[in-house]
């Protein structure tokens, strides 16, 4: 049975929703599955200048980050339209934002504005460079950011040049940073009473998520390489070619490099000096790889995962994305849900990748058209039927 929207986690917390294409849809998309009540607020059609952001609205891009909102329009650039939004703020707890910097001044909705209004305001922000600095008032793309963040010179095989990864990554880790930052904020108003201003920047969440290799570096002095598929400290791990495919085998410590030797009949191998620990493997990688490889393409695939994990060696396919789907493991995991949408029928979307025992995610509302909840919206915010015509009439909303 699916939860309540009451016993969902979030329940009773209202966000208003400005963000546009990615990282920002993402932070909100975190709270909606969560169940909070997002009120996702674009401009009113044909006010809009340039190509929609986000890609066409009955697209799986759009429809895949727009679940759980409601919509409505409003005019932002008009006095009116402020106006109508500062109503909204003061009885909100949270509003998500992704324009430029500057753009937060010229429209009001800066922290100080909004907490004036309502001090219990959190008010989550999402750049590409940060809300300060030198490159405050840059554009912000994801793949600047995977460069100018060093992931693509770490990315692909040796000698390539510079790679991106095959997700928006920057994009991604800076909205769910966004939402554990906007979550903290919940908790800590639950103590003071008063909000706060979240930020977070495409840069900033990418150069976190280098991690190690970001450690390497800030601990050891040593400037990570491209790798390709093999792993940069653990020796033999990476892609291997089998006698119909490749698979993934990861040989961490000398327990498990003994069992992997064993497992593909290659006893030897422990045997050999030149390969005898992690440095000396690492050192004489591209002749050990070399003998690995010939053993296992003498089998398939599925043989030799079949016997590496016998064996207690992590390995596994490599699928396409059509394959993840169709995998028994993946499958018991049922990581999707489908909704009924009334603009584009039967919507099979990605759950979230964690559960709560009591008080688990939920999928119940469709991506929102343009505007479809807008009356609704300004009726619960007190506004009469009366100033909910005027306001469509000047095309406010």
């Amino acid at each position: 049975m699916a939860p309540s929207q009451d016993s969902l986690p979030l329940s009773g917390i209202r966000v208003l929703d400005l963000t546009r294409v990615r990282a920002g849809p993402t932070a909100v998309r975190q709270l909606g599955d969560w169940g909070a009540d997002v009120v996702k607020i674009e401009m009113p059609e044909g006010l809009e200048a340039g190509d929609p952001l986000g890609g066409p609205r009955q697209g799986s891009d759009f429809q895949n980050l727009q679940r759980n909102k409601r919509g409505m329009t409003l005019n932002l650039k008009d006095p009116r339209g402020m106006a109508v939004f500062r109503r909204l703020a003061a009885e909100a707890d949270v509003i998500v934002e992704n324009f430029r910097p500057d753009v937060k001044g010229r429209l009001g909705i800066d922290y100080e504005s909004l907490k004036a209004i309502n001090p219990r305001i959190i008010l989550a922000s999402i750049s590409g460079f940060g809300q300060d600095g030198p490159y405050r008032d840059r554009p912000g793309f994801d793949q600047i950011a995977q460069g100018m963040g060093g992931l693509m010179s770490i990315t692909g095989l040796p000698g390539q040049g510079p790679v991106r990864v095959g997700i928006p990554i920057a994009d991604l880790t800076a909205g769910i940073f966004c939402s554990q930052g906007i979550l903290l904020a919940l908790i800590e108003r639950e103590r003071s009473g008063i909000g706060q201003w979240v930020q977070t920047s495409l840069l900033q969440a990418q150069i976190f998520m280098l991690d190690f290799q970001a450690a390497r570096w800030l601990t050891e002095g040593e400037v990570p390489k491209q790798a390709g598929n093999n792993h940069p400290t653990a020796i033999p791990t990476g892609v291997f070619e089998t006698s119909d495919g490749y698979i993934n085998i990861a040989t961490t410590g000398q327990k498990i490099w003994e069992r992997f030797c064993r497992a593909i009949g290659a006893e030897e191998l422990i045997a050999n000096p030149d390969y005898a620990n992690t440095k000396l493997r690492s050192t004489n990688r591209d002749r050990l790889n070399a003998e690995i490889a010939v053993k296992l393409q003498s089998e398939s695939s599925d043989t030799w995962i079949d016997r590496l994990n016998v064996a207690g060696v992590p390995c596994g396919q490599i699928y396409a994305i059509d394959q993840v789907f169709s995998d028994p493991q993946v499958r018991h995991l049922n990581p999707q849900a489908t909704i009924d949408s009334p603009h584009v029928g039967k919507l099979t979307l990605l759950r979230q990748p964690m559960t709560l025992s009591r008080t688990p995610s939920h999928m119940e509302l469709y991506p929102p058209a343009l505007g479809e909840h807008t009356d609704e919206i300004l009726r619960e915010a007190g506004f009469a039927a009366e100033e909910i015509a005027e306001l469509a009439r000047e095309r406010i909303v």
